[in-house]
């Protein structure tokens, strides 16, 4: 870890509270907030206790500033994270990377040039039994890999009256399902089995085209209880809803289901590989029990404990068994490797958070399933990035 490392978040919103509250239990210094100047923005400076600032320049000038996190809406990230890397300073930047390939693969290239470090926020990687079901697939004990197959559900855009700026193409991008909670899935298949998408076909929906945007500015999770005369009626093209199907690079076969209209599905992540031996399922929903399916004996429900666990989970386990971990945690351990990285001066070659590169192979990812839903066909996605 950084010595007293500082960072500056950029974007005083839900996941930037979340970046806040990670750093601080690592031990590195929250020294701004960065936001637009709402009201909202300065209270959350002020419950942190640190300066906020309109401007990213202006926190830069003012404060002592190793990294910059930026959790602002999509369309910012990659000019903050030029912003940023063109003053010399690490980057965590949270998911998509940019509003496209191109940027994205712009910002890659900076970054290398600069020799800063980068990352890109794909915590799911960083809960403990997810890395158990990594190191079942590594160490053969699944068998040869047939399926890789789950999705991610969610309930918060259900009603015509949910709104947040994700709905805005020119704000969050032409995908939104797919690209906000779709991509931590991906990302999952591929880290989970090493197997890359070589091929793919998959079916978008949109199925409320009018929604009523509040008035007034709504957090995301909340403004659910706004006045009827509080709306005005705006038409959407973003998917709720999507689904695709997959053959990977190794052999396997996958189906990937997400959506954000799906009632009572809080946040629930879903990953289910099937082996020719066995096969182990996990939910984001229930993060402390790792399925572990048989053919011939009973099933086996593992909880986590990390004496039961292998190394590589261990490694990102921080609680003894019995005291539950969560989205927070897998946060301060995906930061933790950062600060690591950091206290050395620059990127290791091979790191064990999601880069900048991992960011790009995303943008590439969710290209190829927009082509496939716009065209009906099936879809070859270029995951390959130069060194």
């Amino acid at each position: 870890m950084a010595e007293h490392a500082r960072a500056v978040i950029v974007g005083p919103g839900y996941i930037g509270a979340v970046h806040a509250d990670a750093l601080r239990r690592n031990g590195v210094v929250v020294a701004a907030i960065v936001g637009t100047g709402s009201a909202a923005g300065r209270a959350r400076a002020d419950g942190l206790g640190v300066p906020f600032y309109t401007s990213l320049a202006e926190a830069l000038e003012r404060e002592s500033i190793d990294a910059v996190h930026i959790t602002t809406p999509n369309v910012l990230h990659a000019p903050i994270a030029g912003e940023a890397i063109a003053a010399g300073k690490h980057v965590v930047c949270d998911k998509p990377l940019a509003m496209d390939a191109d940027e994205g693969e712009a910002l890659l290239r900076l970054a290398r040039e600069a020799g800063v470090v980068h990352a890109v926020n794909f915590n799911f990687r960083f809960y403990t039994l997810v890395r158990q079901m990594r190191e079942a697939v590594r160490d053969g004990s699944l068998g040869a890999i047939y399926l890789i197959h789950g999705g991610y559900l969610q309930d918060w855009l259900l009603y015509e009256t949910d709104w947040n700026w994700r709905l805005v193409p020119a704000l969050g991008g032409s995908l939104r399902a797919v690209a906000d909670i779709g991509s931590h899935w991906l990302d999952l298949a591929w880290f989970i089995t090493g197997q890359r998408p070589e091929s793919l076909v998959a079916d978008l929906a949109t199925f409320l085209p009018i929604r009523r945007r509040p008035t007034r500015p709504v957090e995301t999770f909340s403004g659910k209880e706004l006045q009827p005369d509080e709306y005005v009626p705006v038409e959407t093209t973003t998917d709720d809803y999507g689904s695709v199907i997959i053959r990977f690079d190794g052999g396997a076969r996958g189906t990937m289901r997400v959506s954000q209209v799906s009632a009572g599905r809080k946040n629930r992540l879903e990953m289910e590989i099937s082996g020719a031996d066995s096969s182990v399922a996990w939910t984001s929903e229930r993060v402390e029990e790792l399925w572990i399916g048989h053919r011939n004996r009973a099933n086996e429900l593992l909880l986590r404990d990390p004496p039961a666990l292998g190394s590589d989970a261990r490694s990102v386990s921080t609680a003894p068994g019995g005291h539950a971990e969560g989205y927070i945690e897998t946060h301060r351990a995906l930061f933790r490797e950062v600060y690591a990285a950091i206290a050395t001066g620059g990127p290791p070659d091979d790191p064990g958070y999601p880069a900048f590169a991992d960011g790009v192979r995303s943008l590439r990812l969710g290209e190829a399933i927009a082509q496939s839903a716009r065209e009906r066909r099936w879809v070859n996605p270029d995951l390959v990035i130069e060194p």
